[in-house]
């Protein structure tokens, strides 16, 4: 879709995206690294959850409210409440703390109360466990988890031979949204000649670890 490849190319000019070898948690030596936190001021911030906006209202996926796991889903559920809001849909959000506290409003949650459909708002899925953390809660809460939104998919084998993306679509049953990914990145790679030279070792890469 047209607005994956805009946000490789907005993620390749903030630098969110950078060439070059980066070891992976499982490992392996990646020739691409993508660091969300990155994205770390108010224009930046206002196009990347533009960019989620974008991903849900194609995902056409039924859903209430949003939820952001702490930390990095905390800005990205407020930003694509309030994108999706200018763009007359008017969504609650809630977002969790890691700690509980005991004073003041106390627990663990904060925002809406989670209810109906929920779409999960992070940045990536590395080993799924913020993913799982958040499903937990939702159902606690007696709500239900409708999808996961996430910028990018590395479409790459975790523990077994699925990615992490599959793993969690199969366990949980749910959708997983990728605003882009890496055969997205190939696509834009392939489409760009000062980035070409960078094109030969992802698709190696996704030739030594890919999933389909």
């Amino acid at each position: 879709m047209k607005f994956s490849h805009d946000f490789i190319a907005f993620a390749c000019d903030k630098g969110v995206l950078r060439f070059g070898e980066f070891k992976t948690k499982a490992g392996r030596l990646s020739p691409y690294f993508f660091n969300a936190g990155l994205f770390d001021d108010g224009a930046s911030l206002a196009r990347l959850c533009e960019f989620y906006a974008e991903a849900i209202t194609a995902a056409d996926i039924p859903h209430d409210m949003l939820f952001g796991p702490a930390y990095k889903g905390i800005p990205l559920a407020a930003g694509t409440a309030m994108t999706l809001a200018g763009r007359g849909h008017n969504l609650p959000f809630c977002f969790n703390r890691k700690e509980a506290k005991d004073h003041g409003e106390g627990g663990t949650l904060i925002g809406a109360e989670l209810k109906g459909r929920v779409l999960i708002l992070d940045d990536v899925i590395s080993a799924g466990t913020s993913i799982r953390e958040s499903v937990d809660i939702i159902r606690a809460a007696g709500a239900t988890p409708a999808g996961v939104v996430i910028a990018l998919d590395r479409q790459e084998r975790g523990q077994s031979e699925l990615s992490a993306v599959q793993e969690v679509e199969k366990s949980y049953g749910i959708p997983v949204i990728a605003v882009a990914t890496l055969a997205d990145l190939i696509g834009y790679l392939g489409d760009h000649a000062e980035l070409e030279r960078n094109l030969a070792a992802v698709t190696r890469y996704r030739e030594s670890y890919g999933v389909a």
